[in-house]
């Protein structure tokens, strides 16, 4: 069974019902994880403030998914140290004058009484005033204004990389997943995640490139990193990037 390593997001929700606690010795160490199975080709690994996670198909048996672990005992291991040793960021109190890290830009947030719609104002600094009913919208609004702009982004993006790919743009679909920025399937096309929004702007196109790249090929071989580096010739600091600013990731 191949091994995928997911870039890890955070998040504080339960266990869902797919999900379930184990444990696995990886030498002196006893590292619980969390087993979720589901209709997928690989397992996945990922590491953040909870934790192991581990993806797995259904079919796959649970030998397979301790062998893999093992396997990557080291990377698991190193990862958790440097999970344990990061602090993450407070929750983003959404009030009046909030500034949100938008495209290698700060959003400044504002907040008036109205019909819960939001006004973008972009002639100059990027000004978005949130018009609400009452102040508990503030956040469910500020989200459904930063969906609606990284989907027209995403799809400019995607527009753009497969012309210069031959290939016919995707369907595109907006995700909030906790453990990946962006996914390819040949049936559904690519899902995105939303909160790139906040990074700037090369980095949401070296995403968005991965995963266009993965339409020629559904692997991470030297040809696939070869398209990859066709699209976004600096991929790999990017992609370091990504990493560092994934930390960071504002939540709220």
């Amino acid at each position: 069974m191949p091994w995928q390593a997911e870039l890890p997001l955070t998040n504080d929700k339960p266990l869902a019902a797919d999900e379930t606690p184990r444990t696995i010795a990886l030498g002196e160490r006893i590292v619980p994880y969390v087993l979720r199975r589901a209709r997928r080709r690989t397992i996945g690994l990922s590491i953040d403030h909870r934790g192991l996670r581990v993806g797995a198909p259904r079919r796959a048996s649970l030998n397979e998914v301790e062998s893999l672990i093992l396997r990557h005992g080291d990377w698991v291991a190193k990862k958790l140290d440097e999970w344990r040793t990061r602090r993450r960021p407070e929750p983003l109190k959404i009030v009046d004058g909030v500034r949100v890290p938008m495209l290698g830009e700060s959003l400044h947030i504002r907040l008036a009484l109205g019909s819960n719609r939001a006004v973008w104002n972009e002639q100059a600094a990027p000004v978005l005033t949130l018009c609400l009913r009452s102040p508990g919208d503030a956040s469910r609004l500020l989200e459904k204004a930063l969906r609606e702009k990284s989907r027209r982004l995403f799809a400019e993006r995607l527009d753009h990389f497969a012309e210069r790919l031959g290939l016919a743009v995707p369907p595109l679909t907006l995700s909030a997943a906790r453990t990946r920025w962006g996914s390819c399937s040949l049936k559904s096309g690519i899902r995105l995640n939303w909160r790139l929004i906040h990074f700037p702007a090369h980095v949401v196109d070296y995403v968005v490139a991965h995963e266009l790249a993965h339409l020629r090929e559904m692997n991470h071989s030297p040809r696939f990193w070869a398209i990859v580096g066709q699209l976004c010739p600096d991929f790999r600091a990017t992609r370091a990037e990504l990493k560092t600013l994934a930390a960071h990731c504002p939540h709220w």
